[in-house]
């Protein structure tokens, strides 16, 4: 009769063998065997296999106790890799410490370009993310035209109301668009309350406008324009009017004439959107009942005075549709009218902001020129602060030459020098990114005044201290190459010696990088001077004009 078999499972001696330290496999597997050999038979075969593969894995990293490695002396312990880098960074500190007006210089300077890198980082991504608020951001789109006058092509916002019905007649059934929303221009109206009457922004949309633009109802809901005697409000405006007070329900009078009812008050929407001055939203039958031009323009095609926007099917295709609605207002004019080659056309959303500039009837970007402009502004920036760096780490090379000299002598590769040199950049970095950080935060409120934003640092966001962190190591690996490079590759004989001397090109680089630096630095002087005298002059020409 054979013997039972009571070797372990060879899937779990494989995973031990291979994941398990080679120090100790040895030992360690030898005492699984046995007591698997012992389990098998008090046990059974599947508890004793059981049994070995939850020892297994408690004996593989990181769940295995780690052994205190071997000493050559109780004086002289082997360095571990953590080890070495806390004397890395102890003794980046203690250079920062000892040399405090270099070490104020070079983070200081490096906090500056930081931080200024920062405020226009935060500008940029302000600029990206606009209109982005509204979750139908990719599928809105305006309905704009193109008309041809003495040859030149003007591209306008505003269409002929009759337009509205047209689209409406013409897609009613299996339509690639969604929604349309006509709405007047926004600006200045009074609304009026007993002794409370303000100007507030606002305008006249039709009804799916809440939908379109995703609203966030605070009170009441996104039908509420439903009603032609209704008005939503912003919560601001619904605060300035009835403080605490439920606003629900409430009458106000709308520029003097029209007595409208609160149906709802939805969240101001932000600073960064083409609708930031949204504060109420009237019925656009309220302005159609109450105003006798608005209903004559009604059958008007030669009237453009109105703005008109449609919400597109998930999958359609702008470009598509634009052609499909191109002779929409050329079919319905008259002859002289006709001569002007009028072109209805979409323009998405996404290029509201940053490409709203047109030339004859071709679109040359925008805002979106800014953006690169201060975005390269913003990387050289950087860059002079890490040249800066370059350049004070260099100048002190001949202080370092002993340190790495008997660095060398007593052993040290010179990857090691690097690593020490980089991690002293990698210090500099992180101190000059917390003095960056608060920089930003302090100037913040006046970088908004002068910009015309409302950034602000977002601290709850992971992305943006993944962003940082990647920030601060690319900054301090473009800083630190240079020395490190530099620094580690000097002859310890040489510097032991005390014939230690620079090459005849050694400060060649140095000289370059500063020369570079001065370059960059006078033409960004000039470029901002010159913008300056531009803005002038143009200021001067639109008030005399």
């Amino acid at each position: 009769m054979n013997a039972p078999d009571t070797s372990p499972p060879r899937w779990a001696k494989r995973l031990l063998r291979q994941l398990h330290p080679a120090d100790t496999l040895e030992e360690v597997e030898g005492d699984l065997d046995e007591l698997y050999a012992y389990w098998h038979g008090q046990a059974g075969k599947t508890q004793a296999t059981l049994r070995y593969v939850l020892n297994v894995v408690s004996v593989l990293p990181p769940f295995a106790r780690r052994r205190e490695p071997k000493r050559v002396s109780s004086e002289y312990p082997n360095p571990t890799h953590t080890t070495m880098l806390r004397s890395y960074f102890k003794i980046a500190w203690r250079n920062l410490f000892n040399n405090k007006a270099y070490s104020v210089i070079n983070i200081g300077g490096l906090a500056v370009g930081m931080a200024v890198a920062m405020l226009i980082g935060l500008w940029i991504y302000d600029e990206l993310s606009f209109d982005t608020y509204h979750t139908h951001y990719d599928h809105i789109a305006q309905v704009m035209q193109h008309q041809t006058v003495d040859g030149q092509v003007s591209t306008n916002y505003s269409i002929p109301l009759p337009l509205e019905a047209e689209l409406r007649s013409k897609y009613r059934e299996n339509s690639p668009i969604k929604r349309i929303v006509l709405t007047s221009w926004i600006y200045g109206h009074v609304l009026d309350m007993g002794d409370r009457k303000f100007v507030k922004k606002g305008g006249f949309m039709q009804p799916d406008a809440p939908e379109m633009l995703s609203l966030r109802m605070l009170k009441g809901t996104r039908q509420g324009l439903r009603d032609p005697g209704s008005i939503l409000l912003a919560e601001s405006v619904a605060k300035a009017y009835f403080g605490d007070t439920d606003p629900m329900g409430k009458i106000l009078k709308l520029d003097n004439k029209m007595a409208v009812r609160v149906t709802g008050v939805y969240q101001d929407l932000p600073h960064n959107t083409t609708f930031r001055d949204l504060t109420f939203i009237a019925p656009w039958d309220l302005l159609l009942n109450n105003d006798e031009s608005v209903r004559q323009a009604s059958q008007q095609w030669d009237n453009n005075s109105f703005q008109l926007f449609v919400q597109v099917a998930d999958k359609a295709d702008m470009g598509a549709i634009s052609r499909l609605l191109k002779n929409s207002k050329l079919e319905h004019v008259d002859k002289n009218i006709a001569l002007t080659k009028p072109e209805i056309f979409l323009e998405p959303m996404a290029h509201w902001h940053l490409h709203s500039d047109w030339k004859n009837g071709v679109n040359v970007g925008g805002r979106i020129q800014y953006v690169w402009l201060f975005g390269i502004i913003g990387l050289v920036v950087l860059l002079l602060a890490c040249i800066n760096f370059m350049n004070l780490s260099t100048a002190r090379s001949e202080k370092r030459a002993k340190e790495v000299g008997i660095r060398k002598a007593v052993g040290s590769l010179r990857g090691q020098l690097i690593g020490q040199f980089f991690s002293e950049s990698i210090l500099v970095v992180a101190l000059s990114f917390v003095l960056a950080m608060s920089g930003t935060v302090l100037s913040l409120p006046f970088f908004n005044d002068i910009a015309d934003k409302q950034t602000a640092i977002p601290w709850s966001n992971p992305a943006y201290w993944i962003v940082s962190l990647v920030f601060c190591l690319l900054t301090g690996l473009v800083a630190g190459s240079y020395p490190a490079l530099y620094l580690s590759a000097f002859n310890p004989l040489s510097v032991l010696k005390g014939t230690f001397k620079a090459g005849r090109f050694a400060s060649l680089p140095r000289r370059v990088l500063v020369v570079l630096q001065f370059t960059v630095s006078v033409t960004l002087i000039i470029g901002t001077i010159r913008m300056l005298l531009e803005n002038l002059v143009k200021i001067q020409y639109e008030y005399a004009s």
